[in-house]
């Protein structure tokens, strides 16, 4: 049996990589370059209206330019729509899943229940609905999974302990939508399961993910990975450097930056190394620990790039 860490990077291809991307994609690789594991590549492309396969081509060849191989890549996940629709009956089979025929307006409504941070918590208000009631709808409806009451934890090798209690801070979730898309809980559960994935390491804002995942993992008879939730990156004033940034994102960059140079800005901002000088990403293999890396915020001043 390969007891080899399985890590991954799934971009969604809707643009050019931004230093956020960078960051996420240099510290996945590093979780298993550094233990001698197994790299994975997955286009992650469910909104196929913001997504494309030249998005997904210029993106492997910025990968290669910094340096960062990858030892397999899985089909995207607009190619696996079947493969969900498998696991989907399982939830069928369990008696898990029901249509929901609740607008976005209701859900967001100041009357629906609200968590401290503004998200919504789903009540169950189509949990109970009869046959009748839900024919009365005449549309297309989303689907649910029922979720319990019950606490699920993780110690995240970057933020440390989380835990979260999907029936009062979550509610039911949706697994499909009603125009027949899945979507990304179910969606990555099944392709980290089904990859082999022990590694997975993304930014921190999909943390409360986790045992959303954890959950579908357990009822699809996938183990649970290690998680590794890196921080945001930001700029000097606060705001989260995206995609909207150009003048920040790897189609500018590598006009004026060597791959190294990049590497050691954001190995040093991260807490890898004592000082921000050039460094491949090969060589910063050999000085990665999880547990050098800050689990806060990150504000990086880019002027310098």
């Amino acid at each position: 049996m390969d007891l080899r860490p399985v890590g991954r990077f799934a971009p969604t291809p809707s643009g050019r990589m931004h230093l956020g991307n960078v960051f996420a994609a240099l510290m996945a690789w590093l979780s298993v370059r550094s233990r001698g594991g197994e790299m994975v590549l997955r286009m992650e492309d469910l909104d196929t209206q913001r997504t494309s396969g030249e998005f997904a081509r210029v993106l492997r060849e910025d990968l290669s330019w910094l340096g960062l191989d990858y030892d397999r890549e899985t089909p995207p996940q607009s190619q696996r729509s079947s493969v969900y629709d498998e696991y989907f009956e399982k939830l069928r089979e369990k008696g898990l899943i029901y249509p929901c025929y609740c607008t976005r307006s209701q859900l967001h409504g100041v009357n629906a229940p609200h968590l401290s941070d503004g998200t919504y918590v789903y009540p169950g208000t189509c949990r109970s609905l009869t046959e009748a009631q839900r024919a009365a709808f005449g549309r297309a409806p989303a689907w649910r999974v029922m979720v319990p009451d019950r606490v699920w934890e993780l110690t995240d090798l970057v933020q440390g302990p989380y835990a979260l209690n999907l029936a009062r801070q979550c509610g039911d979730m949706v697994m499909r939508r009603a125009d027949g898309v899945y979507v990304y809980q179910l969606a990555v559960t099944v392709d980290d399961g089904e990859a082999g994935v022990t590694d997975v390491v993304r930014g921190m804002d999909l943390l409360s993910s986790a045992p959303r995942q954890m959950y579908l993992q357990e009822l699809f008879g996938f183990p649970h990975p290690a998680y590794a939730h890196v921080p945001m990156l930001l700029a000097p004033d606060g705001r989260r450097l995206s995609k909207r940034d150009r003048d920040l994102d790897l189609g500018e960059l590598r006009k004026r930056v060597t791959p190294e140079a990049l590497i050691g800005t954001l190995a040093f901002a991260a807490g890898l190394i004592d000082q921000s000088t050039p460094i491949s990403a090969r060589e910063l293999a050999g000085e990665f620990r999880w547990d050098k890396v800050k689990g806060e915020s990150i504000y990086l001043d880019c002027e310098g790039l």
